[in-house]
């Protein structure tokens, strides 16, 4: 699949904002909502040239995303993959599993068991092929 950096820039800003505020990815998705969502995926190219941080600051403010209790990164026993890096697995599934728009494959992904699997840190699941991945998703269950 082609690679679409827009959707790699909107996973890996979901990802920053769920560390920054400790909240579960499904729960960042539903506070940006579909309208920041479509926003954040069309304008990507303006986005990415301001630093990450200050990109998710305003949103967090804007879409009033306060702080949870979720902290998979403090969970980790290893090396914690960058955001950069989760965003990119993200990127890869939606494009491996579209079948509608983008943004209602990204919120129906996030929404799904695989969100949980993909930020366990202390397994393997985030690091497996990309094709592994999309199966697994296919199927509903790690294979």
């Amino acid at each position: 699949m082609k690679h679409d950096s827009s959707l790699f820039f909107l996973c890996s800003l979901i990802e920053f904002i769920g560390r920054k505020q400790k909240r579960k990815r499904n729960e960042v998705v539903e506070a940006l909502g579909e309208n920041s969502l479509r926003r954040i995926y069309g304008f990507a190219d303006v986005l990415h040239s301001e630093p990450i941080a200050k990109v998710a600051s305003e949103y967090i403010e804007d879409r009033d995303i306060g702080k949870g209790s979720y902290d998979n990164v403090a969970a980790c026993k290893y090396d914690v993959p960058d955001y950069w890096t989760i965003g990119e697995v993200y990127e890869r599934l939606i494009g491996d599993v579209r079948t509608t728009d983008t943004i209602q494959s990204l919120r129906k992904i996030y929404d799904s068991w695989i969100s949980e699997a993909i930020s366990n840190y202390n397994s393997d699941f985030y690091y497996q092929p990309r094709d592994y991945i999309a199966e697994c998703y296919r199927q509903g269950m790690v294979l």
